[in-house]
Formats: structure tokens, sequence, C-alpha cells
């Protein structure tokens, strides 16, 4: 079947070992880009993904972020899909009132990226990114965020083990049943609206366009691409994969370190 639309998730898929895009990435997307766009679905924020897409000529294409929960055409937004406000106090009232200690959260809105310190885990989130966070109380975002009725489209919790795994318990009796809690670490939670996922993004984008769902290819490596890959036309797995993912693909490439999505591209296209 000729595919009108390509997804790739970014870490851990498309990426090398080096974080980075390959020269063989970089010339197979760039030889088909005209044909069939490409488009990046990722956890990351907007500004997070913007030098992959210059690096592969695509810049103007659109963007699913934050799993699912914002989707930008021409960088307008098509789709947005925000944690509420009660949410963000329950989880920043759980860690300041914690007698074990406090964890670090990010509050995430479109291109906004919030902090309390410019410690460990924002540096490093920094480093893996290549953007800076801004400091802010947590109590202050919610404040300002509370004066123009605005949410977080993703929140991320990282700190020792012990109290991650106490924080997700709780959120996960307290919160559960409206907040997606995904771990890929026992040292960090990353937490969105139950309502999105990578493939309710992908739904908008297509509708958008007009393009049917099996007229899509996709690649992925994780968790959080499990219903995208099991839903598109043609779901692809890196061989690095989870095995949940590993399932439900038609077919399954090379590790993202040998460039699996561009040796797939090479085959197919």
């Amino acid at each position: 079947m000729a595919y009108k639309i390509l997804f790739s998730d970014i870490d851990g898929t498309l990426l090398n070992a080096e974080r980075d895009l390959s020269e063989l990435t970089v010339s197979e997307i760039s030889r088909i880009r005209e044909q069939v766009p490409v488009i990046l679905v990722s956890a990351r924020m907007p500004k997070q993904m913007y030098h992959l897409q210059d690096k592969l000529g695509i810049r103007n294409t659109p963007l699913i972020c934050y799993n699912g929960a914002l989707v930008l055409v021409d960088d307008n937004p098509i789709h947005s899909t925000e944690i509420p406000l009660n949410a963000i106090k329950q989880i920043v009232d759980f860690n300041e009132n914690n007698p074990d200690g406090k964890f670090h959260i990010n509050l995430f809105n479109t291109n906004s990226w919030y902090v309390e310190a410019y410690d460990y885990w924002a540096q490093r989130e920094e480093n893996n990114t290549k953007i800076s966070p801004e400091i802010k109380s947590n109590r202050q975002v919610i404040k300002e965020w509370e004066a123009i009725q605005k949410g977080a489209h993703k929140i991320t919790c990282m700190g020792d083990a012990a109290l991650i795994e106490k924080a997700y318990r709780y959120f996960k009796e307290h919160l559960g049943e409206d907040l997606h809690l995904y771990r890929s670490k026992d040292t960090y939670i990353e937490i969105a609206n139950k309502q999105v996922s990578k493939l309710t993004g992908i739904q908008k984008l297509l509708a958008h366009f007009n393009i049917l769902l099996e007229e899509a290819i996709a690649f992925g490596d994780n968790y959080n691409d499990t219903e995208m890959i099991a839903a598109v036309g043609h779901g692809v797995a890196v061989a690095n994969a989870r095995d949940e993912v590993k399932a439900v693909a038609k077919a399954i490439t090379v590790h993202h370190k040998e460039d699996g999505v561009a040796q797939y591209i090479r085959k197919v296209f």
C-alpha cells in the first residue's frame, strides 16, 4: 500500500545512541518528505522538537506534542487537552506536605516549562532536550494559570525512587481515574490527561487533513506508543521496543541505535 503519511516517536525510536539524528535518518527522510509528510509524535514540548524538524527539513509540518495533548498545524493548535488545575493543586499539595521530602516537578504548557529550582533534574532534562526551563514556584504558576483558566499539557515528577514510588501510589489512588500516570523509570512519573494519547493526537490530525488511519505508517518503541502502533495501517516497532509494542506491530525493524526507522523507510519507500 502507498502510505500517505508517516508518524514517528522520537526518543528510543528516531534518535541514535547520541540522542541525535544520524546522517542516514536525515537523508532518508529528506528523500521522501515531499511525497509523504513526516510527523514527529512525542511526549516533548513543541520547541524541544523544532531543532529536529529543522535538521530533517520538515519545520513546516504539523507536530503532535505531549503524547497527543497538543496538536499543532502551522504552529497553531488544532487540538489541546490540559490537566485541570484542581489535579495540579493535588499533586503540588502532596509534594509540599510529604514528610519524607520533596521531589522535582516540571509543569508544561505549550512552549512554557516551569521548575522551582535549577537542580540536577532540571539540568538533566535541559541536557537531553536542548531547552532551558523558567524558574518559578509551583504555587506562582498555579496562581497565574488560575487567573486565565489554564492547565498543564504535561507534568513530570522526578526524584529519589522511594519518593516517586510513594507519589505514584498516591496519585494512582486519588487521581488515577482522570490522569494517565506513566513510569519509564523508577525515578520518573509522566502525567497527562486521561483523554489523550498519541493515537488521539494522530486521529485529530488525520481528520484535519482527511486522511484515513489505514493510510498511515508509524514507528515506536515504548508503552505510550502501543495504541498508535496497533491502530495505524502499518505499525512498526524498533528492535529495542517493549514487548507490548512488538506484540501489536505489523513489522519489526532494527534497533534505534542502528537507524531502524531509516532502514525501514529505505525498504518500504
